[in-house]
């Protein structure tokens, strides 16, 4: 199975997730969303696999450095506007295991998702 990670090169949470792909031995594609974008299709597959509420990343300072008038009202469309615009507001990572998506990064749900 075709396994890519989405994120950011420089995320702490980035590298904790492909060094644990790394040592389990998962070959991976890495996709930078910072650096090469992400398109809309693949937002909002995602977002119809997860809802949209689990890709925005509220906790990060992206987000808390939006204009309130950003903030308020938040739907899918305006949040998936928004990610387009600033990748940063993607949660991280999203490993894409061909088809089925893991948003964020812990161990123990990566070991049941890459067997």
């Amino acid at each position: 199975m075709p396994v890519t990670i989405y994120g950011i090169k420089n995320c702490d949470t980035m590298k904790k997730a492909r060094v644990w792909l790394d040592a389990k031995g998962v070959p991976y594609a890495f996709h930078d969303y910072k650096a090469a974008g992400i398109g809309r299709t693949q937002l909002e597959a995602w977002a119809r696999d997860v809802g949209w509420e689990t890709l925005l990343n509220r906790a990060g300072t992206t987000f808390r450095k939006l204009p309130d008038a950003d903030k308020a009202g938040l739907d899918e469309p305006k949040a998936l506007a928004l990610m387009i615009d600033q990748p940063s507001l993607i949660k991280r990572p999203v490993l894409d295991l061909g088809g089925r998506i893991v948003v964020g990064f812990k161990p123990e749900i990566y070991e049941e998702a890459v067997r």
